[in-house]
């Protein structure tokens, strides 16, 4: 049996009813915290695996699916890249970030739901808008957003990652128009485009008074408190970061990969779990993208990680222009007739799918022990209602595995 690593799931389990019983926290954050440490344990249920050639037996635990849990979006991830796929444009693509400024970090926090909604709606706008006008691109674009809320030290940090291809189609739609190679849209006019938008939005959620103030933020709820809010907010650079563009398709999914059903934290960078205090690894991307380790106590560690818990519900990945899903099929394929490489494009993403699929598809397991023979169900396993991993060490030739 391979020595365990410390995992997210062992702070909540060693100190999780600790922290529920000294702070209210909402359902949904229960809901998280409740399904991680169950999570590939007997509380599930689960299947025992024995090897074709050697009979070696292992469990193998049922994953809770959560999309918050570090364990359960390798395979979320692998099928939402492969119908990704067919998505492809043989363009270059371009990486833009928004970010809300720290200030409105406390209220988005008390308003996820609604926040959440309006930066992503802020996001596409101006993106739209701007790419949409002459005098920048002239062209309707498709865009690939998602919703981050974390920094690497899971101080909160609410920011939207677009994957956008390098051109779009013509107002009149009868030509495809090309953006040039290192350049999509001007960052200085996105971001005060981005600024302007999200306060308009703000403002009437606010007159329709869809926004809750509490505890340290109730005082926003006077005129000149909120008034003056949005004049520190109007005052601001607001951050918007173009990254260097990428390649083409081969490139786009492994880049994407690394965004759409990333979580707050991995497991990997936890280094160890030691009476109250979590170690883990963080890069510091304003000092050169150093690696450094930050110990917190197990209470902050948990009040940190559930901050990114996202409203049930909530669909973080949302694709717009070209690629909203209502017309996709149909804009994508007027994309690619516009295109002077259509016929190579189609041949690409074919082989993109086809080689998607297969591995997609491949889920037999090699056994661990002879590696020559293939691990087979040989009997389900139901659920024992345990919400901490049985000891399975009175089986020599059993381990627990992902399922």
């Amino acid at each position: 049996m391979s020595e365990h690593r410390p995992e997210v799931a062992d702070v909540f389990r060693e100190h999780g009813a600790a922290y529920v019983a000294g702070n209210g926290i909402a359902a949904d954050q229960q809901r998280v915290l409740r399904n991680l440490v169950r999570c590939r344990t007997a509380a599930l249920g689960g299947h025992l695996n024995r090897c074709d050639h050697c009979d070696h037996e292992e469990i193998s635990y049922n994953s809770c699916g959560n999309r918050h849990c570090p364990k359960c979006q390798g395979r979320a991830q692998a099928k939402w890249l492969i119908d990704r796929e067919a998505d492809l444009l043989e363009v270059p693509y371009f990486h833009v970030v928004f970010t809300l400024p720290a200030e409105i970090g406390p209220l988005v926090l008390q308003n996820r739901r609604l926040m959440y909604g309006l930066l992503l709606r802020a996001v596409s706008q101006t993106l739209m808008t701007i790419a949409r006008d002459p005098k920048h691109l002239g062209a309707e674009i498709g865009c690939l957003a998602v919703l981050h809320t974390w920094g690497q030290n899971l101080h909160y940090h609410p920011h939207v990652h677009c994957v956008i291809p390098g051109g779009g189609l013509s107002l009149d739609k009868q030509r495809w128009v090309q953006s040039r190679p290192r350049f999509f849209l001007s960052v200085a006019v996105l971001r005060k485009f981005f600024r302007g938008c999200f306060l308009n939005h703000l403002q009437k959620a606010s007159q329709q008074q869809k926004i809750q103030f509490h505890g340290k933020q109730a005082a926003l709820a006077e005129p000149e408190q909120w008034q003056c809010l949005l004049d520190t907010l109007k005052a601001k650079q607001w951050v918007v970061y173009a990254k260097p563009p990428f390649g083409g398709p081969r490139q786009v999914l492994k880049y994407l990969a690394r965004y759409t059903h990333r979580v707050a934290i991995s497991n990997q960078r936890i280094l160890s779990i030691e009476g109250s205090q979590v170690k883990f690894r963080w890069k510091d991307y304003r000092h050169g993208n150093q690696q450094r380790v930050m110990t917190l106590t197990s209470e902050e560690f948990i009040r940190r990680f559930l901050q990114h818990v996202l409203p049930k519900g909530f669909q973080r990945i949302r694709h717009y222009g070209f690629l909203a899903n209502r017309f996709k099929a149909e804009k994508l394929d007027l994309c690619r007739r516009l295109m002077t490489e259509c016929a190579h494009q189609s041949e690409v993403v074919g082989k993109n799918q086809e080689q998607g699929s297969s591995t997609f598809q491949a889920t037999q397991i090699l056994c661990s022990v002879c590696r020559q023979g293939w691990m087979q169900r040989v009997m389900e396993i139901a659920p024992s209602g345990a919400r901490s991993p049985p000891n399975t060490s009175t089986s020599k030739n059993s381990q627990g595995r992902a399922a």
